[in-house]
């Protein structure tokens, strides 16, 4: 998966969570995230969304896009173990798990738009390359 975004392209190798179970486990339990890797959540609709961090080992960033692919809600440094709901903001149909402080490192923001063949090439905001 392709990021880009105003300080820069980032490039990720990410697992696909598509399915309801997929989606349910996440990142539990994992006791290490390789630097550039992440998890890309993907549903089937867009609208606001709430992640959580139960079994969640790891501090993640969570990222929150619409159905074109741009950035509409972060939540950075999410605590391990933390039940609180963390919202997107704004209807969301991706969601991207990273390692916490990633975001706030390669300097991403609201705005940045991703390249995967999970969006519509007839929506999406950038094309895959």
């Amino acid at each position: 998966m392709t990021l880009r975004y105003p300080a820069g392209i980032a490039r990720f190798q990410v697992e696909l969570a598509r399915t309801e179970e997929e989606r349910a486990r996440g990142l539990m339990q994992r006791a290490k995230l390789p630097r550039l890797s992440g998890m890309l959540f993907v549903y089937p609709d867009e609208k606001p969304r709430a992640f959580w961090m139960k079994n969640t080992i790891i501090p993640l960033d969570i990222l929150f896009f619409d159905a074109r692919g741009v950035l509409v809600g972060m939540q950075e440094n999410a605590r391990p173990f933390d039940l609180t709901p963390l919202p997107s903001g704004a209807p969301a149909r991706f969601v991207l798990e990273i390692n916490g402080g990633l975001a706030k490192q390669l300097r991403i923001t609201k705005g940045a738009a991703f390249a995967h063949p999970e969006v519509s090439a007839e929506t999406a905001a950038i094309a895959c390359e």
